[in-house]
């Protein structure tokens, strides 16, 4: 009896305390210390009760006995002023709000004690770390400090340090993400994980890696070529492998592939009050208990801090051949990219441009590209198989008034193709140098992406604004890339109606608000009409449960106004 009243004592205190690309943030490593900040607050120095009695708590037990975590605590339930300016339902602020206090000196001293030189409080520094590279979105507050540790034990010990003080953590990783996940808006601690980029283990018997969360996607595929292996994820230039489990991304290769959670076997993670989880073994499937690698795969760095991935990889294909046709409208195209995949073809890539996309690769490229819709298509396998499939899809291209079908063998030649879907996004903010892109990231069945696009379409070419779309036709999900003038209240309105418009139309055909980009700040005040309340109600009481105090990532993923 005893044990369960300390069960729910603990539960009851969980929940009161409750460069564009990368090569552009990798110049700015000049730390510059600058004088310690005074301390104006005081501070408690109770640790926070283990995260993982907390959680396995908050599953067992009744909704009768959650009933007693209290609806007025901060971290539970956010005042609906505050929630309707970062994120809550119909918020429409183009600044994400935020509190703020300063840091501890005594933390200060603790961390410079943990991290020695690898940290700063530099004002050029911590800049660059609160304003995401390629992100439109900003916050009223930048980190205090930026801290670069260079291994788990340091990671630990800075999150321990930091939810002592209750200071609130950032993670950070390649700063690729567009939705505002590294944002600062209560400043507190970034922790950037840019000097743990080691490849710990490779299984070549087993096809599969063990790396740390700084490694990039292409810097390891770098690593991995001479064994024959490859990871098959490429989002954008830069993304890391920690900020890539993150947000659950995927890339042009998921049609054949799957997306980040499809890919990982493991992670370590490390909780809100330092404790190191191995979230599984390094099976390729078990059975074993709840899925924490899932769980923690696309939590935005709102219940952990991710210090090492288990990856799964794949053969580099014997052969490929890369295709390119041209359409009309891009209502044809898509219904082409549906009839493919209706064909039992393994294509590993079908990507839309629309005839805006191929102008903008045209102005960036030097290229003269025909500026109509453009579907392009990656086959792979051995020779005579990937030419099998080249020859289907030809065929069917021609029976949806398809042209201009061409295809590329060389290998020059097929990464010169695949540039420009690469590069889509420079390419298209190349077309407004001073402008901002808000980028929509709808996702829908697949049977839904021709009207999804049809629909959407007409909407952009109708504005005032340039957009661009792009398209992973092959598994529904759907970008367009929306410049606008940030100085200008009415573009900013008008690319927010745009942005809405598509996620709406996406949620009445069965979709998502982000196939692949994740939440952040950005895409909060959809969830509860795709999710349901009771469902984000779910993720605050676990978010509770491993983050009493609140520290991970604050004012991410979970809309504010969701209370319990």
């Amino acid at each position: 009896m005893a044990s369960l009243s300390s069960l729910l004592s603990r539960l009851r205190s969980a929940s009161s305390k409750s460069s564009y690309f990368y090569n552009r943030y990798a110049n700015l490593r000049h730390l510059r210390p600058l004088p310690i900040a005074t301390n104006t607050s005081s501070n408690n120095n109770n640790k926070a009760n283990n995260p993982l009695l907390l959680w396995s708590t908050a599953f067992a037990l009744s909704a009768g006995s959650l009933s007693l975590l209290s609806p007025s605590s901060p971290s539970l339930c956010d005042d609906s002023k505050t929630a309707a300016v970062i994120g809550g339902k119909g918020s429409t602020e183009y600044v994400v709000k935020g509190s703020h206090r300063p840091v501890p000196q005594e933390l200060i001293r603790e961390l410079n004690t943990i991290c020695q030189d690898n940290m700063t409080t530099d004002y050029d520094e911590r800049y660059v770390h609160g304003k995401p590279q390629n992100s439109y979105h900003r916050a009223v507050n930048i980190p205090d400090v930026v801290v670069f540790p260079r291994s788990e034990e340091e990671v630990s010990n800075i999150v321990k340090a930091c939810d002592k003080y209750k200071v609130p953590i950032v993670p950070y990783g390649g700063a690729t993400s567009i939705e505002g996940h590294t944002l600062s808006p209560n400043g507190g601690v970034c922790i950037d994980m840019s000097l743990m980029k080691r490849v710990k283990a490779l299984h070549v018997e087993d096809m599969d890696v063990v790396v740390e969360p700084g490694i990039g996607w292409i810097e390891l595929n770098e690593y991995l070529e001479p064994y024959g292996l490859f990871f098959p994820l490429d989002p954008g230039p830069g993304a890391s492998i920690g900020g890539m489990c993150a947000t659950r991304c995927s890339g042009s290769l998921a049609v054949r592939y799957g997306t980040m959670r499809d890919n990982v076997i493991n992670l370590k993670v490390v909780l809100a009050n330092g404790d190191v989880v191995k979230t599984a073994s390094r099976a390729r499937k078990s059975a074993a208990g709840y899925d924490l690698t899932r769980l923690m795969i696309g939590s935005e760095g709102t219940l952990g801090v991710i210090t090492e991935v288990t990856l799964r990889l794949q053969k580099i294909p014997q052969y490929s051949i890369v295709a390119m046709c041209k359409f009309s409208t891009i209502k044809d195209a898509a219904d082409v990219a549906i009839a493919t995949m209706m064909s039992g073809i393994q294509v590993s890539r079908v990507e839309i441009l629309d005839e805006v996309q191929v102008r903008a690769v045209n102005l960036a490229n030097g290229k003269n590209l025909p500026e109509v819709p453009t579907l392009m298509f990656e086959f792979i396998g051995t020779e005579a198989y990937a030419r099998e499939q080249t020859l289907i899809v030809q065929k069917i291209v021609a029976e949806h008034n398809g042209s201009d079908f061409v295809f590329a063998e060389e290998p020059e030649a097929k990464k010169e193709l695949w540039k420009v879907r690469k590069e889509a996004l420079w390419s298209a903010l190349a077309m407004e140098p001073t402008y901002e892109a808000m980028i929509a990231d709808v996702c829908v069945p697949l049977s839904h992406l021709a009207e999804l696009i049809s629909r959407s379409k007409k909407e952009l070419d109708a504005s005032p604004l340039v957009c661009t779309v792009v398209a992973h036709a092959g598994d529904g999900n759907f970008h367009a890339i929306i410049l606008f003038d940030p100085n200008r209240e009415d573009h900013r309105r008008e690319a927010e109606r745009l942005n809405n418009l598509m996620v709406h139309t996406a949620l009445s055909l069965e979709g998502t608000c982000t196939g692949e980009h994740g939440v952040g700040t950005g895409k909060m005040k959809y969830l509860e009409k795709e999710l349901g309340v009771e469902s984000l109600k779910t993720m605050k009481r676990i978010k509770a449960a491993l983050d009493p105090n609140n520290i991970m990532n604050p004012g991410k993923l979970i809309p504010p106004h969701i209370c319990f």
